[in-house]
């Protein structure tokens, strides 16, 4: 089955996960982002994922929107480097269960 996203739709990032009960009652959009769509790099013909994070973040600093390359985006968790991660993928719609 292949994974989609569509605009509007909210996703959480694995390292969610990792924030404690405190983290999350200071901070409940952390790690959260609103999926804008896709597009496409002018230059290279990569994808990209555009999204907007719905916390404050150095990321998005000066601009709209995050965005990433649509494969890195979709991609599994590197369970080697993060084993006690129970997400299977680095981004997945919140509310959703495995």
């Amino acid at each position: 089955m292949e994974r989609t996203f569509k605009r509007g739709d909210i996703v959480k990032h694995f390292k969610r996960e990792t924030l404690s009960e405190e983290e999350l009652k200071d901070n409940p959009n952390k790690y959260l982002y609103e999926i804008i769509g896709t597009s496409r790099h002018t230059e290279t013909k990569e994808e990209l994922m555009i999204y907007k994070p719905l916390y404050e973040t150095e990321c998005t600093e000066g601009v709209d929107y995050a965005a990433r390359p649509l494969e890195m985006f979709m991609s599994e968790v590197d369970h080697n480097k993060y084993p006690n991660i129970k997400q299977k993928y680095r981004f997945e719609k919140e509310g959703e269960t495995k």
